[in-house]
Formats: structure tokens, C-alpha cells, sequence
């Protein structure tokens, strides 16, 4: 039985539609109608199984963020201002009012994120070491979202040529490294370059990368 010509038709309008999907670009309005040229990054809101997962991953972020253009208030010692202020967990330092971190800190724009995962889960002779995160801009003054961004970074191992010994052998040797070491911290990099850099929907370049301060 032959198909008719028209499913035919709409058959390959549908494939060709599917491979054209392109991701919208960000609308940078607010961002634009409000540039910031300093950010303050709270400590994440961990929300994986790793506790290492709130500071390794607050180490990453200032890197980026300052190659880009933007002066980034050192995390640390905002982490420690807000702890000394009676504010431990990063929960209590999201709930800070935005008019107070200006006053206090004098940031004009503060950075959200949220961890949605983070850390290596083992899967026989494999390991998986995910890192995923959600980041929000915000405004001071206005407490308008500038920007918000999204990110999932995945690295596996386990590759062992082929041999069923050598991939249980690298496993155990992972696993015992994994445990000195945390992967997911140099994952964390990957993720915030990413997240940060991705053309049309990352952050715009601020007022302090080289070609913007030659205008």
C-alpha cells in the first residue's frame, strides 16, 4: 500500500521544522535599560545531595564573570560579611532586601543561583559527574530580573579500550580519587563559561572588557 503524496508531504515538513528548531535568543531589554557594572554572587542555594556543592561552586563563578567586564565583589568576604551579620546559610542570604545590599555592599546588580545538581554518581564500571545550575540577575535598585541562564554540564569516565578488567580497575581507581578529590569543582568551571559566555544568552559583555572601554 502506497501513502498518499500529502502525508508524504507533511512527513517531511514536520523533519524539517524539527531540524530547524533553533533555541530563541534572550530578550536583553531590561538588561540593556539597566547595565550593570558590579555584581555581588550570593553563596547557591544547594539543592544536590554533595555539601560540597554551595562553595566549590561559588569559587567558580567570580572567573568569568570578572574576564567578561564586570567588577565581581569578592564572594569570600561577602560570605563571611553575611555570616557575621547573623546570616549562616545561604537561604538567610537570599532573603536579604536588595535596598540593603546596595546600601551595605554597594553592588548594583546581585547574582541568584540555584544548584540543581551537583557531584559524581557511579554506575558500575563508569562514573558521571554532573553539575547543573539555574542564575538569576537582579537589579538594586530596581529589583528588576536583568538576565536569568540556565546550565547542565555532564563528564563521564570509564573508558578502558575495550577490556572488561582494565574498565573495573579504572573504576576503583576513579572512585578512590573522586573520594581525595571533587570533579565536579573543575565541571563547575565548564558550567559557569558556559552559562555565562553562551552567545545570545548569556551575560552581555560589561563595561569593563577591553573593546567596551575603548568606546
Amino acid at each position: 500500500m502506497k501513502m498518499p503524496f500529502l502525508n508524504i508531504g507533511m512527513l517531511a515538513g514536520m523533519l524539517a521544522l524539527t531540524g530547524c528548531a533553533t533555541k530563541k535568543p534572550y530578550d536583553y531589554t531590561n538588561f540593556r535599560a539597566h547595565p550593570p557594572r558590579s555584581i555581588v554572587v550570593l553563596p547557591p542555594i544547594n539543592q544536590s545531595t554533595d555539601i560540597r556543592g554551595t562553595y566549590s561552586y561559588l569559587s567558580t563563578v567570580t572567573r568569568p564573570l570578572a574576564e567578561m567586564g564586570y567588577y565581581v565583589f569578592p564572594v569570600a568576604e561577602v560570605d563571611e560579611l553575611m555570616k557575621e551579620n547573623g546570616l549562616p546559610t545561604a537561604g538567610e542570604m537570599r532573603g536579604v532586601p536588595l535596598d540593603k545590599i546596595g546600601e551595605i555592599i554597594g553592588a548594583d546588580s546581585v547574582l541568584y543561583v540555584t544548584l540543581k545538581q551537583y557531584g559524581s554518581k557511579y554506575v558500575v564500571i563508569s562514573s558521571v559527574t554532573t553539575v547543573a545550575a539555574d542564575a538569576k540577575l537582579v537589579d538594586v535598585k530596581t529589583g528588576v530580573t536583568l538576565w536569568e541562564g540556565s546550565t547542565v554540564v555532564q563528564q563521564s569516565s570509564g573508558d578502558s579500550g575495550g577490556s572488561i578488567i582494565g574498565a573495573l580497575i579504572t573504576a576503583v581507581v576513579t572512585q578512590v580519587v573522586n573520594s581525595a578529590t571533587d570533579p565536579a569543582h573543575d565541571a563547575s568551571s565548564m558550567a559557569n563559561f558556559e552559562l555565562f559566555t553562551l552567545k545570545d544568552h548569556g551575560l552581555l559583555y560589561g563595561p569593563h572588557f577591553p573593546e567596551n572601554k575603548k568606546k
